[in-house]
This record gives structure tokens, C-alpha cells and sequence, in this order.
């Protein structure tokens, strides 16, 4: 899907848009992301920072780490998006936040030495051990031996 896209907290105190066709999707596994959201694996959409647009308030932000920045609904407390000097240019916005209509078609997971052992995700997508800028090959495709 190409065009704009919008999404927005729980509450709709923050609402955003971006230009869909810019971004990449993918599926976190690691803990940090984890408890900033309470789930067992979070989905994210990249987007370069300059196609972001806050088109109503503007979230919050938690430093997790250093250097990282959780932005967050300071009303309802939804979780929004992630910033990191790792890639400075673009924003990671919460899949789930997005309207219906967005469609996101994740590309990989991340962080999966990080990966509840209770919870699959059940596809053929590469996996990664870590963040994909690491420059390691996947260590695996698809679910996990048992």
C-alpha cells in the first residue's frame, strides 16, 4: 500500500500520518520492547523521520537507553514509537497503532535470541539474533526446533 497513513493512541490525544510506501516492517522479540508495550513480540514500521507527521499533540518520551527514545501517549500512556542513534533519520512507529486499513507486511524478526520460549510466530521470515544491523546472516527461517 502506497499513500498516507494514519494511526493513534488508544485515547486519540496523539494521532500521525506518514507516507506508507516509505517504510519497512518488521517483528521484535527483544525484552526491552517487550515491557515498553506488555507484549510478547512487537511489530514496528519504519519511516524516515522527515515523512512522520504528529497531526494532532504530540507524545511523550521515556529514554530506555541510552540514547533511545520510547514516545508514548502522556493521556493513556499507549506506546508509539522508538528512536535510536543506531538510525537517527528514521522513527519506528508501533504496527499496532496504525488504522486498519495500513497494511504491514513484516520482513524479518529481530532479536530473537531474546524470543519468549512459550510464544511462536508461525512463518518462514528470517530471524535474526539480534538487531539486523549487527551485519550477522539470520541465524535461522522460520519457527524453532523443539
Amino acid at each position: 500500500m502506497s499513500g498516507q497513513a494514519k494511526g493513534h493512541c488508544l485515547c486519540g490525544a496523539v494521532c500521525f500520518e506518514f507516507e506508507h510506501d516509505a517504510g519497512q516492517a518488521f517483528h521484535c522479540h527483544c525484552e526491552s520492547c517487550r515491557r515498553a508495550a506488555s507484549s510478547v513480540v512487537t511489530t514496528w514500521i519504519t519511516v524516515p523521520r522527515g515523512k512522520v507527521c504528529f497531526t494532532n499533540g504530540e507524545p511523550k518520551y521515556f529514554s530506555s537507553s541510552p540514547g533511545v527514545r520510547r514516545g508514548f501517549c502522556g493521556t493513556c500512556g499507549s506506546p508509539l514509537s522508538y528512536e535510536s542513534p543506531v538510525h537517527p533519520d528514521d522513527v519506528d512507529l508501533y504496527a499496532a497503532s496504525l488504522e486498519p486499513d495500513v497494511i504491514v507486511e513484516p520482513e524479518f524478526h529481530v532479536y530473537s535470541d531474546e524470543q519468549l520460549p512459550w510464544f511462536e510466530v508461525h512463518d518462514e521470515l528470517p530471524r535474526y539474533g539480534g538487531s539486523i544491523t549487527s551485519g550477522k546472516p539470520p541465524v535461522r527461517k522460520g519457527v524453532r526446533n523443539s
